[in-house]
Parts: structure tokens; C-alpha cells; sequence
């Protein structure tokens, strides 16, 4: 996985004495939550846990993605944790699908931290469940910093949002393991671009997977899911 403990450090003084003592915190900051990820990361493999970390910008679809996916593959139980900045919506509606879920309300925090994720995996029962899923704050900018202790990150981007957002945000797409391109059943009416999207996507994170779906229809998932499953038979998860 990438190092992301370096990865969307800003400082937004003029002044160097005070820009300099910002960028110690903020450096403190990201040290303190990549130990308490470790911690996390060590707790889930003792668990036997998959744990997937899904972010993208607001709107790109995550919700419908990961209800879909608990829909279609029920014979892999899961647990998810949902942060968001306000109300408990999305975590609602992945509850009607009979998922165990924690909600995360993070107030003005744009992004979920490790020491939030340890504290929601304690009022989860997770004895028996193969797979965590983490529905992250729709934001591309400062999830990327805050590993959370998950085994694989996933980036969704919308056919709607425009072919530039790898070079827009390279920080949160250099992070990713699999990269989403979500909403292809509206790809014409959208205007899509798909040679230009997938020459940003190459350019800027070449180590991701890529994978073309409708979450809305399921078109384009049964791809995703085998790659899940061969990430959580590589962590000896086994899967029945």
C-alpha cells in the first residue's frame, strides 16, 4: 500500500516561523494516527477481517456501491462504518439491506481518522464477519493522508464529474488500489470521455485496478467482487 503518511500535508501561513510550527502538528498529527492504524490494521487481521476502504468526492455513488455489493454478495457477511459530516442517511439505507452498521458523524471534519474507526469497530460484533467496509467522508482531498488501518483502498469516480479529476486530485487517486468508475449506464447521455479518463487514471495511479460499473444495475460488479475475493483469499480470509 502507499506510504500515505506524507501525502496532503499543507500549510496555509505566509509567515515561516508560524508555517513551520503548523507543519509540525500537523506532521504529529499524521504520525499519531498512522500508529493507531497499525493498531487497527494488526486487531482486524487477528479477526480474520477484510477491510475496504471506500472514498470519492459527494455524490459519486458510494452508498448505492456498497449497497449493491451487500445486496449481490450476501454470502459474505459483513459490517460497515459510515462517516459523514452530519445525519445518519447513508448508514440508514445500508441498514435496510440488514447490514450491522456504525455511524460516524464527524461534525466539521472532512475526513474519518483511525482513532474514529477503532472506536466504531468496538460497538461492532465482528466475531464472524469476513468483510468491514468503511464508507468514507465524500471529500478527495484530506482522506487521502489518513490510513485507517484498512487492506485496500477504493476510489469511485462518477461518469458526471469530468475526466480531469485524477489530475485535479492526485494525492487521493495515488493512494488507491482499485480505482470505480462508477454511474456507466448514464456514460452516453453524460457525454463520458472514456480514453481520456483512463489515460488520467494511468498517468497519475498506474498501480490501481480499474473497473467500469453501474451500481445502479449491477452491470460491471461480478468483476469487482472476484477481485475481492482474491484480495481476501491472499489474507488467508477464507471464503467458504
Amino acid at each position: 500500500m502507499t506510504d500515505r503518511r506524507t501525502i496532503g500535508i499543507s500549510v496555509l501561513s505566509d509567515r515561516d516561523e508560524e508555517r513551520g510550527r503548523l507543519l509540525e502538528v500537523e506532521k504529529g498529527v499524521l504520525a499519531r494516527n498512522q500508529e493507531i492504524a497499525t493498531d487497527n490494521r494488526a486487531r482486524f487481521a487477528r479477526a480474520g477481517l477484510g477491510v475496504v476502504n471506500v472514498l470519492s468526492s459527494p455524490g459519486s455513488g458510494k452508498t448505492t456501491f456498497l449497497a449493491r455489493l451487500l445486496s449481490d454478495r450476501s454470502d459474505l457477511p459483513a459490517a460497515v462504518i459510515v462517516g459523514d459530516l452530519a445525519t445518519d442517511n447513508d448508514a440508514e439505507r445500508l441498514r435496510e439491506g440488514g447490514a450491522e452498521v456504525v455511524q460516524i458523524t464527524t461534525g466539521g471534519v472532512c475526513h474519518l481518522e483511525a482513532a474514529m474507526v477503532a472506536g466504531a469497530a468496538d460497538r461492532l460484533e465482528l466475531d464472524g464477519k469476513r468483510l468491514l467496509l468503511i464508507e468514507n467522508v465524500g471529500n478527495l482531498v484530506c482522506p487521502a493522508a489518513y490510513d485507517l488501518g484498512e487492506g485496500f483502498r477504493v476510489v469511485l469516480v462518477s461518469v458526471t464529474e469530468g475526466e480531469d479529476k485524477p489530475l485535479k486530485y492526485p494525492g487521493m487517486f495515488k493512494t488507491a488500489d482499485v480505482v470505480v468508475i462508477n454511474k456507466m449506464d448514464i456514460a452516453e447521455a453524460a457525454g463520458f470521455d472514456r480514453p481520456a479518463l483512463r489515460a488520467n487514471l494511468a498517468a497519475v495511479c498506474p498501480q490501481a485496478t480499474v473497473f467500469e460499473v453501474s451500481a445502479r444495475t449491477g452491470a460491471g460488479m461480478p468483476a469487482f467482487y472476484a477481485h475481492l475475493d482474491e484480495h481476501l483469499a491472499q489474507r488467508a480470509v477464507p471464503l467458504g
